[in-house]
């Protein structure tokens, strides 16, 4: 549940957070690519509950983002133009009620069968990136995702995508995710959901939300999505 400004409302110890900001402190100092914002390493420790577990945790992250080369991504990568081609995914100019950027994912746009699982996990890292620098951290810090599944079929459940979208919100975007909401969901997803479901924290789980219309409009006006 979301606290009215859209953060996540479970308390961090301060003495916790002095901690994990003075140990990550020595590391910023030797290497300042390396920096993260007070809100950010504070979402590290609600997500992994212990300084010490957050201050690995940021490592990795670090780590994985000059592995993964993140912040070089950009529209001008030709696999990720490629995928902007497609529309299977975007970030919409709209944000839901809460003031929380909003990233559209449309099924029916996506065949499992010709995706390429490296361009499609770059594909949504920068995405990811896109919506999180939309977030004005003194207000709102997470996202609102939502998956459109309007003539879904089998060639659309990508079980691979779901389980690395699941780890990077999990491990490198802790907390960001402030809702997930499924719509237009045929009965055939319903078995698929039973598959995903395990994957997924209890608190991760707690946020996706299968919408009808009438529940839809309690976080945006349809009309703000795509045709």
């Amino acid at each position: 549940m979301a606290t009215p400004n859209g953060n996540n409302p479970r308390l961090i110890c301060e003495d916790a957070f002095k901690e994990l900001k003075s140990r990550c402190q020595i590391l910023f100092d030797a290497e300042p690519a390396q920096h993260m914002t007070d809100a950010s390493l504070k979402r590290f420790l609600r997500a992994f509950q212990s300084a010490d577990e957050a201050f690995k945790m940021v490592i990795k992250c670090n780590k994985w983002r000059r592995e993964f080369n993140v912040s070089s991504l950009s529209e001008e990568d030709e696999d990720i133009k490629q995928e902007i081609s497609t529309g299977k995914a975007l970030l919409l100019r709209h944000r839901d009620y809460l003031g929380r950027p909003i990233l559209y994912i449309s099924a029916r746009k996506h065949n499992v069968y010709e995706r390429d699982i490296d361009k499609l996990t770059k594909f949504i890292v920068y995405l990811l990136e896109k919506a999180c620098a939309k977030c004005d951290e003194d207000i709102i810090d997470n996202l609102c995702i939502i998956f459109d599944l309007n003539d879904f079929s089998t060639s659309n459940m990508d079980y691979q995508f779901v389980k690395n979208l699941i780890w990077l919100l999990s491990r490198h975007y802790p907390e960001r995710l402030g809702i997930c909401l499924i719509i237009n969901a045929p009965v055939l997803f319903y078995g698929c959901w039973t598959v995903i479901k395990p994957w997924m924290s209890t608190i991760t789980t707690s946020k996706v939300v299968f919408a009808d219309e009438k529940k839809l409009c309690e976080f945006i006006h349809p009309d703000m999505l795509p045709d």
